[in-house]
This record gives structure tokens, C-alpha cells and sequence, in this order.
């Protein structure tokens, strides 16, 4: 029976395709992109030559039903990002859901995905954590930055680079200078940089270093302890 793929792929060094993720992007009858020019250069650097179709967040409304339909039919369907796992904050939940409701196959690949190796690196507590994604631009942001800080587990946040400072700053208006955090910038790649320590510092840096690539923030808990056994003494 045909079925949907998520198929993640690299956040970055390209060696980070497993053996698996390639067969499948080979052997599909159908390959939906974010952006077609991005996984292009992917697909070529592995030999993957079958069909490749636009699929992104502002066409994915108006296409699930129909890729569901092609799946339904007998055509096997992969769904790939520009970065990552499809899905974490990255077109694939509408499609998915669709899919579901179809009852279509939909079958996810492990893989990479950003926050994972940022917050395991990070040496801030991860036995449990909250994953935020992208804060607001605008509406509902400074409600969003109240609940994170308040939070007493790790929180993960994406950021670009554009906004970053902007970001550490409001955290650090209302959880402090001193919480820590770690900011995870060009994971698996050449220039890849981890900056611990206190919000106060990691503004610090960034203003006299300007941030480029794609960046993971991981922010400690309200009153969170380092060693996650000690709160389970407590």
C-alpha cells in the first residue's frame, strides 16, 4: 500500500542523510519540497533524480487533500523540508492530518531536527523540556515570553538572527539577567557556536558578534536546578 514519507533531512552537514532517507527520496514516486532550488542541491549531491513538487506553508491548505488523493491512488509520497524534520515548525501538519482523515499510511523517518542536539549539548536540564518554536512577531509575543519564563522546565525557542537580540532581551526583562541559557547557532555546520552561560552574557556577545544562521535557544526553568536528580530529591 502506497504511503506519505517524512523524511528529514540536514540542519546542515550534509553527511547527516542516513542510509534509510535515501533509499526512500529514490525509490518514491513523488518528492514534496519547501522549497524546490534548496533540496534540489540535496537531492542532486545523492544522485535523487524522481519528481519534485512545491509544498510550503502557503500552499499546503489548498494541496493536502489532492497529494492525498495521489497517495491514495498508488503513488508513494516523500515530504522533505529545507532543514529538519517535516512538521517541526515546518509545513507537514496539515498534510498529515489530511492524510489521517483519508486514511492514508504516513510514516516518519528519524532524523535530524535542531532542537534536539542543542538542547542535549546545551547542559541545561533536558529530562524534561517544553518546545516553543518561533515566538510571535507581534501578537500575543509578550504574553508567550511571560509563560516561558515562568516555566519551570527547559524551554526551546527557534529564532533568526534578525530578532535574536530582541529576544534575549525580553527574556531577560522578565526572567532576569542571571538565568541561564545556551544559543546554539549553525548546528552541524563549519562555524557552529554554543554560547553558555547568563542571558546578560549571551546579549553580551551577540552585540559585539552579529548573529548569522539558523539558532536553537535553550532557556533554563524558573528556580530550575542543574542537576535535574536533585529536583527529584526535592
Amino acid at each position: 500500500m502506497a504511503k506519505l514519507y517524512l523524511v528529514p533531512t540536514p540542519i546542515g552537514n550534509l553527511e547527516d542523510m542516513t542510509f534509510r532517507a535515501i533509499r526512500i527520496l529514490k525509490e518514491v514516486n513523488l518528492i514534496l519540497a519547501e522549497d524546490t532550488r534548496t533540496s534540489q542541491k540535496l537531492l542532486m549531491h545523492y544522485d535523487i533524480r524522481n519528481s519534485l513538487q512545491s509544498h510550503h506553508q502557503f500552499n499546503e491548505h489548498k494541496t493536502a487533500q489532492h497529494v492525498a488523493g495521489k497517495i491514495l491512488s498508488g503513488m508513494d509520497v516523500a515530504l522533505i523540508t529545507d532543514a529538519g524534520t517535516p512538521g517541526i515548525s515546518d509545513p507537514g501538519f496539515l498534510l498529515v492530518r489530511q492524510c489521517i482523515e483519508m486514511g492514508v499510511d504516513v510514516e516518519c523517518l528519524p532524523g535530524a531536527t535542531a532542537f534536539v542536539p542543542a538542547l542535549a549539548q546545551s547542559g541545561l536540564p533536558c529530562d524534561r523540556f517544553i518546545f516553543e518554536g518561533f515566538l510571535p512577531h507581534k501578537k500575543g509575543r509578550q504574553t508567550r515570553v511571560k509563560k516561558i519564563v515562568d516555566n519551570e522546565y527547559t524551554s526551546v525557542l527557534y529564532e533568526s538572527p534578525f530578532r535574536l537580540i530582541k529576544t534575549l532581551e525580553q527574556l531577560a526583562e522578565y526572567a532576569g539577567n542571571d538565568r541561564k541559557v545556551c544559543v546554539c547557532r549553525e548546528l552541524s555546520k563549519m562555524f557552529e557556536e554554543n554560547i553558555r552561560g547568563t542571558l546578560l552574557k549571551a546579549i553580551a556577545h551577540f552585540k559585539i558578534k552579529a548573529p548569522k544562521g539558523e539558532i536553537v535557544i535553550i532557556l533554563a526553568g524558573k528556580n530550575q536546578k542543574e542537576n535535574p536528580e536533585e529536583e527529584q530529591e526535592d
